[in-house]
């Protein structure tokens, strides 16, 4: 029987990674392409490992053909907002340029099939919660422009060619797989929970809390926290629907539940049994007090639900990246 192969791009990342994981477990055989820019070599784990950057057409087809690849799942991209917004022209480079190349190779090697690591940056600020797939796009940032603009290729190259697509829109992506094979490593660090993690260990300052006075329950912002697990899993979910024949498609990707910094700090505390230092700073410009995410469609499309992303849970299974020991469930 068959083993459908699939190019994962940004495979040796924290999402690309865990993503591998998932699609070995539900018989699928990853290949990895990554340029290790922001990706670690160790954790390519579960399929064969091709190091070039993504923007190669030439090179990124000849491996397409080589592994004789099903569909690709694509991650490779730059992801710091504020990187973006001191340096916009990398962003546009490497997500956008990326993305031409990637069309350009598929085309060439006669694939037609790609889930694509989208962001719910490309919403900006909604006016209306939770956000639903319907939502308004009006990024306000390069990060999220470029996502954008990402999704906006991907529907036009499908609307001339033979390409069926899943745009996956993230939350937040947090956590780690729960048997401790993968962490989450970011260098520099700018995710909320390893940060909180990463003060709890005393491995970094005492957190920056950005705003304490939102028009929130406790005054600081509430964003939609999704297990990276879950999420791997959600992109087997749309692969093997669109594998199956089914029309292209755009998701959100979270729980439908907000929660508060200061509800993840107390939170962490009770896991790992450490106090979590924080100071509070002002507010940064453009944050918007709330983030939600609305997940029917993803419930109706791909029966998907999250399995893992409880605030404990997610915290647990994240906490012994950063050197902490974390409490069973009788502790919380």
């Amino acid at each position: 029987m068959h083993r459908p192969v699939v190019l994962v791009t940004g495979g040796a990342g924290f999402i690309g990674s865990h993503a591998c994981l998932q699609l070995a477990e539900a018989g699928y055989q990853p290949v990895v392409v990554d340029n290790l820019r922001t990706g670690n070599r160790d954790a390519v784990k579960w399929g064969p490992f091709e190091q070039l950057d993504v923007r190669d057409c030439g090179a990124l087809a000849a491996v397409i053909r080589k592994h004789r690849c099903d569909a690709v799942m694509h991650f490779a991209a730059a992801a710091y907002v504020g990187e973006s917004v001191a340096k916009p022209g990398l962003y546009y480079d490497l997500n956008c340029g990326g993305m031409i190349a990637l069309l350009k190779a598929m085309q060439d090697a006669g694939v037609g099939t790609l889930v694509f690591s989208s962001s719910c940056a490309t919403y900006g600020v909604p006016d209306v919660l939770p956000i639903t797939e319907g939502s308004p796009q009006n990024p306000v940032n390069p990060y999220g422009r470029s996502k954008l603009m990402c999704e906006q290729m991907i529907s036009d190259q499908a609307a001339a060619g033979d390409l069926r697509f899943a745009l996956l829109r993230y939350f937040n992506a947090c956590g780690a797989d729960p048997q401790g094979r993968l962490f989450e490593r970011h260098d520099p660090e700018t995710h909320l929970i390893p940060l909180v993690l990463m003060a709890a260990s005393r491995r970094a300052p005492p957190l920056q809390v950005f705003g304490t006075d939102y028009n929130t329950p406790d005054g600081t912002c509430i964003r939609d926290y999704i297990h990276v697990t879950d999420l791997a899993r959600a992109h087997v979910l749309a692969l093997r629907r669109l594998l199956g024949g089914s029309d292209s498609f755009a998701l959100n990707l979270g729980t439908g539940t907000g929660h508060s910094i200061k509800q993840i700090i107390r939170t962490a505390e009770a896991v790992t049994g450490q106090p979590v230092p924080w100071k509070a700073q002002a507010r940064r410009p453009g944050d918007p007090p709330e983030l939600v995410a609305d997940t029917d469609m993803a419930a109706r499309l791909l029966a998907f639900r999250p399995r893992h992303s409880t605030l404990p849970e997610i915290i647990r299974h994240a906490a012994p990246g950063f050197g902490l020991e974390a409490c069973d469930d009788a502790c919380l």
